[in-house]
């Protein structure tokens, strides 16, 4: 016999949101605490607990990087971009290589703009000349450029032109890798309901080919024979897209094949680490495993335009919200969906972003302009892009491509802290031996180098060495904070390491402390409706 299960009251719904806000908050203080942004985040976190005023992170980054405080005088960007000499285009390149090194081995700069934003006030003529003059700087510090989108300029990229007729333009600079290690690496993670097309969309991305409508783009995907077969992922899936450094996507010369990991790893300056997760509420624990240990720097967000925002859906997105994670939507199966369906699909999505729990602002990308603007002001995580596509048709696909490939760096990672390692996977290979998977959470670590990995059941330490070290199936000499790497482990068989153990520095002193019991603080998302009492 079944129970109906009654749809919660207006007032438990605003309740529920309320506990979300909270919990996201509560969230948000603990990361201030864990990963400090500034020397002064401590100190303007107990002024605002004395003072009751709202600390707001972003903003300070943003009056940073404005330099009001600098008292020593900086020569403006149209000089340096319209000075025919050599001591100018060095003052540029340093500048370039300065932004370069912030971005994390991109930057997306602005012709036509100062860095207070005041207009260069250029001229057609003017800006062909800043565009040359960028472009010569960028070479002088091995980078490659990409006109992205331009104001009164003319041409395919030109936007909604301003009334002030003054000429502009966005211009993403990318360094090229002198070898693996610099290639850079963004992870998102690919949530969302069941059946909503998230395997499909990246098969789609990945390959370069459309879907049949029937699933053939998701096949090269899965990991298991039932996977196949029922055409739903249970497991972790991991999949990768390259880009170059001028925005272009690696892809196969030859139509449906696929490349390796090597062949991507090679051949691209940035690459896009997607983690294929459950969307069934069966594996959710699962999900949330691969919520936790790929340390997203996004969440994007799968909603199929037939069925909307439900099932798993929205816990997926508290999931995200809780873990401070930027979240983008996309809605697939538009060439399959009712407009008047497309359009209640649309307003609820909107309804729940807008809501206490969530507080994000939709930005539907629905043109070239809207894409780059968005991405380049995607630093603020109160954006939420909404794309619209499909599958089949392959319908604003390459808006997606294009976001993908401009989307900035997030996260926090310090290379001079201590080593450490999260173990997230566990393989025995052939000829090499035990061999561990996971992120480097801080510090830099070599082949070579002598570690230890644990704690085991009895809360030991194995002390062993890193035979050698691969990013995306490529050998690297070194790994560093932020990157996901595999390890080649000495002396250590697969059956005394696990999913959750640390590979931390050897140390002559003292053992790390292990603790079977603490005290913490739980919070269970209001949004989640099933029994938490079944092994959740």
């Amino acid at each position: 016999m079944t129970t109906k299960t009654n749809k919660p009251l207006p007032h438990e719904r605003r309740k529920g949101e309320a506990a979300l806000s909270d919990f996201a908050e509560y969230v948000e203080k603990q990361q201030a605490l864990r990963y400090p942004g500034s020397k002064h985040t401590a100190k303007a976190a107990a002024k605002n607990m004395q003072t009751g005023f709202d600390h707001h992170e972003e903003l300070d980054d943003i009056l940073n990087s404005l330099d009001l405080s600098d008292p020593v005088p900086r020569v403006r960007l149209r000089e340096l971009l319209l000075t025919p000499d050599n001591v100018t285009l060095q003052k540029l390149s340093e500048i370039i290589k300065e932004r370069i090194e912030e971005g994390h081995g991109e930057t997306v700069f602005e012709i036509g703009f100062e860095n207070n934003g005041e207009s260069m006030k250029l001229t057609r003529d003017e800006f062909d000349v800043a565009y040359k003059r960028l472009v010569e700087a960028a070479k002088k510090v091995r980078a490659d450029t990409q006109l992205l989108l331009t104001k009164n300029v003319g041409g395919k990229l030109d936007g909604v032109p301003t009334k002030d007729g003054d000429c502009s333009g966005k211009v993403l600079i990318r360094r090229v890798p002198a070898k693996v290690e610099e290639v850079i690496e963004t992870r998102i993670a690919v949530v969302g309901n069941v059946d909503a097309g998230k395997s499909s969309m990246l098969g789609v991305l990945v390959k370069g080919d459309l879907d049949d409508g029937r699933g053939k783009a998701r096949l090269n995907l899965f990991r298991h024979k039932h996977e196949i077969e029922t055409g739903r992922t249970s497991s972790v899936g991991m999949e990768i897209m390259g880009f170059d450094t001028t925005g272009q996507v690696i892809v196969s010369d030859t139509p449906g094949r696929k490349l390796s990991w090597e062949e991507i790893g090679k051949r691209s300056a940035k690459v896009i680490t997607f983690t294929d997760l459950a969307g069934h509420e069966r594996y959710l624990r699962t999900t949330v495993f691969g919520m936790l240990s790929s340390s997203p720097n996004y969440c994007l967000l799968m909603v199929a335009a037939n069925n909307g925002l439900i099932g798993m859906s929205k816990e997926h997105l508290g999931i995200a919200l809780a873990l401070n994670v930027p979240v983008m939507v996309v809605i697939t199966k538009i060439d399959i969906c009712p407009p008047q369906i497309l359009e209640q699909t649309i307003t609820q999505i909107t309804r729940i972003l807008k809501s206490p729990g969530a507080r994000k602002i939709p930005v539907f990308i629905k043109n070239h302009e809207d894409c780059i603007n968005t991405a380049t002001q995607f630093v603020s995580q109160r954006i939420c892009p909404i794309f619209q596509v499909s599958n089949v048709t392959g319908e604003n696909l390459d808006l997606v491509r294009t976001f993908f490939n401009i989307l900035p760096h997030h996260g926090r990672y310090d290379t001079d802290a201590p080593f450490e390692f999260h173990v997230n996977d566990t393989f025995s290979v052939p000829h090499v031996g035990t061999v561990v998977s996971g992120i480097v959470k801080s510090g830099v670590i070599h082949a070579g180098d002598e570690v230890q990995i644990g704690p085991d059941s009895l809360g030991r330490f194995i002390q062993t060495s890193i035979r050698s070290i691969e990013r995306k199936r490529i050998g690297v000499p070194a790994a560093s904070a932020g990157q996901s790497a595999s390890f080649a482990l000495r002396r250590v068989r697969r059956k005394d390491v696990r999913k959750g153990m640390v590979v931390l520095p050897k140390s002559d002193g003292p053992p790390p402390k292990v603790y079977r019991e603490f005290v913490a603080e739980g919070s269970i998302l209001p949004c989640i409706l099933f029994d938490i009492r079944r092994a959740y």
